[in-house]
């Protein structure tokens, strides 16, 4: 009988995040409390730049874009925000969405699960993401299970389940 496997990814879907960025957008349009601070959400390349007139208020445009992510399923740990920065009049947020997990946390994930997962599953590296194999189903969901339990720094999610 073959191994049963999965792989622990972390992908963001960019459509979602272009969803929430626009409803964020439309929300800070049309909120009285950003008016004339001239408050803004855009795309700047492959990162997200937030900008407002005053500290504050650039705060609460990335909160408003962070309830938007979350109401949307995107996990928060995959927003990356910057500190606000003051550039000319305005201050600047820049975000980035992680997309992918470092071979670094990778080498986490697959530490955790030898050391306290059932035995006889194994993990590997392959490129941004981890398989996960077993022979038995039973053990892989003890491993899910495991994992999802853990505070990790960084959003996962478990694909191929065969």
């Amino acid at each position: 009988m073959a191994d049963s496997s999965f792989d622990v990814v972390s992908k963001v879907d960019r459509q979602e995040i272009d969803n929430a960025l626009n409803q964020a957008a439309k929300e800070i349009a049309t909120r009285f409390d950003f008016k004339n601070v001239g408050a803004s959400i855009a795309w700047s390349g492959d990162k997200i730049e937030m900008v407002a007139s005053s500290e504050d208020r650039v705060k609460a445009v990335l909160d408003v874009f962070r309830d938007k992510l979350v109401r949307r399923g995107i996990s928060l740990k995959a927003l990356d925000a910057g500190e606000p920065r003051l550039s000319g009049k305005d201050h600047h947020i820049t975000a980035s969405m992680q997309d992918g997990i470092t071979q670094e946390n990778a080498k986490k994930v697959a530490k955790i699960i030898r050391d306290e997962g059932p035995k006889g599953v194994r993990a590997q590296i392959q490129g941004d993401e981890l398989r996960v194999s077993a022979k038995k189903k039973d053990d892989l969901q003890e491993v899910i299970a495991l994992l999802k339990g853990q505070e990790l720094d960084f959003a996962i999610q478990f694909t191929n389940y065969r």
